[in-house]
C-alpha cells in the first residue's frame, strides 16, 4: 500500500509518501516541504500548495492520503491556515477518489514512537530509524508527513477493517417489552416506567 501523508501549513506544508504494509519493511517514495510566502495573498498561497499536492499525487498514486487533523491552538491563525492547508490536500485527493483519512497529533506520534506526547526530535528519530534513512528528515514538516503515511500503513487498514466488522456483526436486541422484576416492583426495560 502507498499512502501520502500531508502535514498541513500555509508557510511549508510537509508531504511524504511510504509504500509498505504492517509487519513490512517501510520504503520511502517521496518527500518534500512546500513553501509559500507569508507576503502573497491567501488565495494564490493556497493555489501554490494546491499544485505542489497535485505533483505528488500524480507522480506517486497513492492508495491513500493522510492528513493531520487540525486540532484547537491558541493561535487562530495558524489553526485557520493549517485548516486551509489540509482542505486542499483533502480536496486534491477527494478530486481523485482517493480515500482520505485525518490523524491526531498525538496518534501520529504514538502510532511511530510508542508515546502520544513525544517531541517532534524523538518523531523525526524514529521515521529515519523506521525508513532507513542516515538522518532525520528536515525540516520537521518532511518528517511529520511521512510519520503520517506510516501511522495510517500502521493503523488506518486495521481500523477500517474493525470499523467494517463492527458494522457486519449483528446487533444485540433487547425488546421494549422485556421487564426486570424486582420485590414488590415491576421495572420496563427500554422504555417509560
Amino acid at each position: 500500500m502507498r499512502v501520502l501523508g500531508v502535514d498541513p501549513g500555509l508557510t511549508r506544508c510537509g508531504v511524504g509518501v511510504v509504500d509498505g504494509t504492517p509487519g513490512r519493511r517501510l520504503t520511502l517514495v517521496r518527500v518534500e516541504v512546500l513553501r509559500t510566502a507569508p507576503d502573497l495573498d491567501l488565495a494564490h498561497r493556497l493555489l501554490t500548495l494546491e499544485a505542489g499536492i497535485e505533483a505528488a499525487l500524480e507522480a506517486t498514486e497513492p492508495d491513500a492520503v493522510a492528513v493531520e487533523r487540525v486540532f484547537a491552538q491558541h493561535n487562530v491563525r495558524t489553526v485557520m491556515g493549517t485548516a486551509q492547508a489540509g482542505a486542499v490536500a483533502i480536496a486534491a485527493a477527494a478530486r481523485r477518489g482517493i480515500p482520505v483519512v485525518l490523524h491526531t497529533p498525538s496518534e501520529v506520534k504514538a502510532a511511530v514512537t510508542g508515546s502520544g506526547r513525544a517531541d517532534k526530535a524523538q518523531v523525526g528519530a524514529m521515521v529515519a530509524r523506521l525508513l532507513a534513512l542516515d538522518e532525520a528528515p528536515r525540516p520537521a514538516d518532511a518528517a511529520d508527513a511521512l510519520a503520517l503515511a506510516i501511522c495510517h500503513l500502521w493503523r488506518g487498514d486495521s481500523s477500517a477493517r474493525l470499523a467494517a466488522a463492527a458494522a457486519a456483526a449483528p446487533q444485540p436486541r433487547i425488546p421494549r417489552s422485556a421487564t426486570r422484576t424486582a420485590p414488590g416492583r415491576r421495572v420496563a426495560v427500554g422504555g417509560t416506567s
